[in-house]
């Protein structure tokens, strides 16, 4: 070994041990303070005024019921106010199992880094290496993406492939082939798309390197070692506890049950089929604020798997939706300086919410059975718990507070992508210089599936390479991020909800 290279590995072993010996300061400081009654600067969790504010948020925003799990002071505090169903009137208590939707996602990544931890996977080498099976419309795309590219979502797979392939525990292997036909949205490895269709892809190459299904793989490599008895994926499982039922309406009315309690296939087990209580999605959440550790000093994931999931490996072209980078599995944020993590999640009228701070000991999972309003409820509270438990200053976003003028004819025009179809033109005449519309529709085999949704855009930055607008669809909705940009080979793309589409007209 070279005495560079030497150095070079010494470095990287004193910041290793350094970053160990961090983490256990901080554990046994918890620790030896909680037994002595002494504070260790944080203030105490009060249960009855958090618990007080989340019944008077629901209530303000017309939210059937909520269950609220917050890791603070090295406890987990369990809350829960409204009901399951508003047709039975079944209260919801901390016990109660919602469905998490895309929070799952970050436990189909857990899994997929864990087994690339232990040797059995390549992330860097082709899908195709490990699943021959595997196969998409554009065949140098089959040839080339890699897991690491599905977990970061920069593999370019259409990412709302839905197919309802039944329930026997062969559905991923089949939904896998009749993903032959899904196209990209870019070229993989040039920008971020949110694909649920990817993680379906990632829940297969689990299943074929541990030789089980999903969920079977599921509960061996994360739910049993997690002491995580409240989550589950399949309905049978769910009937053994008090479960939410899903509510639709718009923001400010009061919503209805849908008529089915779970309207996604079991295919959709990786990208978005967990449930669970609040306390099991904030259980799991900590053992990534704890380095891997639980809270009796057990290793339950290896500090590789951590780290590799909380790394940065993709700047998103929308800064504000679930973080400015996306790590292996995780949106990844700094608030205050403070480097923090998180997820969203919805099904059919259930919306989940995850954010976490390691460094503040604090971890949020909000789940919700419906009302528009849900994200406006998550925000206040997200916001409010940050401020009071770990001093830091959850960011808004908005317009610009001042006039912004924007070249708006770039812009205009039509962009697509599979299913889906959106058209900017100039904004309203009482919108003023710089606003736009967004219409929103269905298209393909998704034309008239839906009525069209119109969002109103707002400038809030620009630059050379990207111009942000805020957009909302009325006065009662939060502002989301909506954001235009260029890729290096000219290609101009808008990035909504996540996704990237290209403009095609």
């Amino acid at each position: 070994m070279s005495e560079n290279l030497r150095r070079e590995v010494s470095k990287l072993v004193d910041q290793e041990v350094a970053k160990i010996l961090e983490q256990t300061d901080r554990d046994v400081a918890r620790t030896v303070n909680r037994a002595l009654g002494v504070s260790d600067g944080a203030p105490a969790f009060d249960t009855a005024r958090w618990q007080a504010r989340l019944g008077e948020l629901l209530a303000a925003h017309h939210i059937p019921g909520a269950a609220l799990a917050v890791l603070a002071d090295g406890e987990i505090h369990e809350l829960a106010a409204g009901v399951l169903h508003t047709g039975t009137g079944v209260t919801v208590t901390p016990d109660s199992v919602f469905q998490i939707g895309s929070v799952s996602k970050g436990y189909t990544a857990a899994m997929v880094v864990l087994l690339a931890d232990a040797g059995k996977l390549d992330l860097d080498a082709p899908v195709a290496d490990v699943l021959p099976d595997f196969a998409v419309a554009d065949a140098r795309a089959t040839r080339t993406i890699t897991p690491r590219q599905l977990l970061n979502h920069t593999s370019g797979i259409e990412g709302d492939y839905v197919n309802d392939t039944g329930r026997g525990d062969d559905c991923l292997a089949r939904y896998i082939e009749g993903a032959r036909t899904v196209g990209l949205t870019n070229p993989p490895g040039v920008t971020m798309s949110y694909s649920s269709t990817a993680y379906n892809v990632l829940g297969r190459i689990v299943e074929v390197v541990t030789g089980q299904t999903w969920d079977e793989a599921l509960k061996e490599l994360l739910l049993t070692p997690l002491g995580l008895e409240h989550t589950m994926t399949l309905p049978e499982e769910v009937l053994r506890f008090r479960a939410a039922m899903g509510h639709m309406g718009e923001p400010g009315e009061p919503p209805v049950p849908t008529p089915l309690w779970n309207m996604l296939p079991r295919s959709a087990g990786p990208y978005g089929g967990i449930s669970a209580t609040a306390a099991d999605v904030a259980r799991f959440a900590r053992a990534f604020v704890d380095g891997g550790t639980a809270p009796d000093g057990t290793r339950v994931l290896p500090a590789a798997v951590v780290d590799a999931m909380l790394t940065r490996e993709v700047e998103m072209p929308d800064q504000w939706f679930l973080g400015a980078h996306w790590g292996l599995g995780w949106g990844l944020f700094e608030w205050d300086g403070a480097r923090g993590f998180g997820h969203d999640g919805s099904t059919f009228g259930q919306l989940a919410y995850l954010r976490a701070i390691p460094e503040k000991g604090l971890a949020i999972a909000l789940l919700t059975n419906g009302g528009g309003a849900a994200p406006k409820v998550f925000e206040t509270l997200c916001r409010e718990l940050c401020a009071e438990l770990a001093g830091v200053t959850m960011p808004g976003f908005a317009p610009a507070t001042e006039p912004l003028a924007v070249e708006t004819e770039p812009f205009l025009g039509s962009y697509k992508r599979e299913g889906f179809l959106m058209t900017i033109a100039d904004g309203d005449g009482d919108g003023g210089p710089g606003t736009l519309r967004l219409r929103y529709e269905g298209a393909d085999g998704l034309a008239g599936t839906f009525d069209p949704l119109v969002w109103h855009l707002t400038p809030v930055s620009h630059t050379p390479a990207k111009t942000v607008f805020a957009g909302r669809r009325n006065e009662k909705d939060a502002w989301i991020p909506v954001v235009f940009y260029t890729l290096p080979d000219g290609s101009r793309y808008v990035h909504f909800g996540v996704r990237a589409t290209a403009k095609s007209a």
